[in-house]
């Protein structure tokens, strides 16, 4: 049984986590493919709120839940995640941690937020939880691996090798006091007994599970804009959201995975800094943030919000290879009596385009193009069956359908995680 990936379509935040819990109770394992606590999937479900950071949303299932070597871990806020679970009585026994998912450690934390601060008007916007960092020291190959906790003494000389060099930065570059050794190691070798039960060989698992015919579903953190390739550069994170590292990220090969579906908004949003051609401007873009509840699971910061934007979709699509699509939040845009949708994207040489710029200068002076669709102004509270979609809220997905060549599979209208119309069970989208 091939595996199936679940993919951001735009700059995150577009409700992987309510998707992938819908679908996880149909699969046999969940797992995580790349990022770090810098992102968060909110769940609602039996009105209770989850806010998970690194869990896979399957947990609530209680499926294996996988964290893959894609992954970095900041060991103090996964477990965190673990105890607040199992103070639920939701059992944790089903995670497993990659041998070879990096861990973020303290001084990844300062330099983040230090050099953030060192670039004033010029910065990306990070999380400042120490993501870009690790992941920079895992390409140098000088990072910390999740198996280093099966050894105190190979733990504590690596933390020593590194602070001999991160303290030099921290004091000469960021002006930021030296970090502890012995504070650090002590810390971190406490993690390291409440870890070290979880940690296993993923890629060996995930691997034994296809070829044994168990429904595998793959998700992944930020979305398509926010990869460090192919998003917008540089306001982008630091590894790859895109479907094709579901494999890398978990150690598989890439002819396992079978089916990618994409996550979007029926509008967009973005966190942080970075050009957006369908922001919308004046007084409804507070309007869909409040009605959108549009603050970040992590940080709580407010969200942009835009139309959507089918040229950024249409790219989505391609380096995904999208194959169905979940479209999210429908029930915001019942507010608006007519509801624009950025078609195309207008140059600055004055051409037209509805293919996603290539340069860089090209996309940061992109003016939308929008053709307007009337609204519905219905609530859709107590819509259960497509059939009851009001006209205008069909019609609208008939368009995103049409313009992306994608068929719409998921519709969210509402928060909870009953609240997605599907065009076919749900079961059958994981069991191609």
């Amino acid at each position: 049984m091939p595996a199936t990936v679940v993919v951001g379509a735009q700059w995150g935040d577009e409700g992987k986590g309510k998707i992938v819990d819908l679908l996880a109770q149909h699969v046999d394992i969940v797992c995580r493919y790349q990022g770090g606590p810098n992102a968060g999937h909110t769940i609602i479900a039996e009105g209770e709120t989850f806010k998970f950071r690194h869990m896979p949303s399957g947990i609530l299932w209680g499926k294996v839940c996988v964290i893959g070597n894609g992954c970095v871990v900041d060991p103090k806020t996964l477990i965190e995640e673990l105890d607040d679970l199992e103070s639920k009585g939701i059992s944790t026994d089903s995670v497993r941690i990659s041998t070879n998912a990096h861990l973020i450690m303290p001084w990844h934390v300062a330099i983040d937020g230090a050099s953030e601060h060192r670039l004033g008007k010029l910065q990306i916007g990070t999380t400042r939880r120490g993501i870009g960092p690790c992941y920079s020291d895992k390409m140098a190959r000088l990072g910390i691996r999740i198996q280093d906790l099966f050894d105190g003494k190979i733990l504590r000389q690596k933390i020593e090798v590194a602070l001999a060099e991160k303290n030099v930065w921290l004091e000469r570059v960021y002006d930021h006091a030296p970090l502890d050794l012995d504070e650090i190691a002590d810390s971190y070798e406490e993690y390291a007994v409440r870890l070290r039960p979880y940690i296993a060989d993923t890629s060996l698992l995930v691997d034994n599970a296809i070829k044994e015919g168990k429904a595998v579903l793959m998700e992944g953190a930020q979305g398509t804009l926010l990869d460090v390739d192919h998003g917008t550069y540089p306001f982008v994170t630091s590894s790859n959201p895109v479907a094709a590292n579901a494999a890398t990220g978990n150690g598989i090969g890439p002819n396992r995975i079978d089916a990618v579906m994409g996550v979007a908004k029926a509008y967009v949003t973005r966190v942080g800094e970075g050009p957006f051609p369908s922001e919308i401007q004046g007084p409804d873009q507070e309007r869909m943030r409040e009605l959108g509840g549009e603050y970040g699971t992590v940080t709580g910061r407010s969200r942009r919000c835009g139309w959507l934007d089918l040229v950024a979709l249409r790219y989505a699509v391609r380096v995904n290879g999208i194959t169905t699509l979940a479209l999210t939040k429908l029930d915001v845009l019942s507010a608006f009596a007519e509801v624009p949708v950025c078609t195309h994207y207008r140059l600055r040489d004055g051409s037209v385009t509805r293919d996603f710029p290539a340069f860089q200068s090209d996309f940061h002076h992109a003016e939308p193009v929008f053709e307007t669709l009337p609204g519905w102004l219905t609530p859709l509270d107590d819509v259960s069956v497509l059939s009851d979609l009001p006209a205008a809220a069909r019609s609208y997905v008939e368009f995103v359908e049409r313009e992306l060549e994608v068929e719409v599979v998921l519709i969210g209208t509402g928060a909870e995680r009953e609240r997605v119309l599907a065009t076919r069970a749900p079961e059958a989208l994981t069991r191609p």
